[in-house]
């Protein structure tokens, strides 16, 4: 076979399972611009693919996962937030506590470091923080953060409830 036969027949193989993929604009695979031209013919120049424009990952979608305890998902729209947008105190703090249910204390601390860089030792940061030591065990590194968070917030309900938690420990 020649060598024109191969490449148009591995250009027909490609092209058979992308045959339905499409855009508004056209097709996203042109089959005839991988093809050599035979000698004389003019080249075919490849049309950069129109894709359609990147939906931004929504932060109330984002919380939807996380209440409904799917934190496998939370922690992927989290992570989508913060990668289009690392200044999101938001997503950075639903990221982290995604890590902490999934078990990614290593992954949750450099969240809560990022964090903590954007606005310093909040209230709700330092309550989730020592939530997350609570769960790992490290009780005194907990009752610091808490103790802090309360300190700065005395009011807080979900504060209160973590020290009470940690006290029946």
């Amino acid at each position: 076979m020649s060598r024109r036969m191969i490449s148009a027949g591995l250009v027909l193989l490609a092209a058979v399972p992308l045959a339905g993929c499409e855009t508004v604009s056209g097709p996203l695979f042109n089959p005839s611009a991988l093809a050599t031209p035979a000698p004389g013919e003019p080249a075919v120049r490849a049309e950069e693919p129109k894709m359609a424009p990147a939906v931004a990952p929504d932060l109330d979608k984002a919380r939807q996962h996380f209440r409904d305890r799917n934190f496998g998902l939370a922690e992927q729209t989290f992570r989508a937030i913060v990668e289009g947008d690392a200044r999101n105190a938001d997503a950075w703090l639903g990221l982290a506590a995604s890590y902490d249910e999934l078990r990614r204390f290593d992954l949750a601390d450099r969240a809560y470091g990022q964090l903590l860089k954007l606005t310093g030792p909040t209230p709700q940061l330092l309550n989730n923080r020592g939530y997350s030591h609570m769960l790992r065990g490290n009780y005194k590194a907990a009752r610091r953060d808490l103790m802090e968070a309360r300190a700065k917030d005395p009011g807080n309900p979900h504060v209160a409830r973590n020290i009470a938690l940690l006290s029946g420990r």
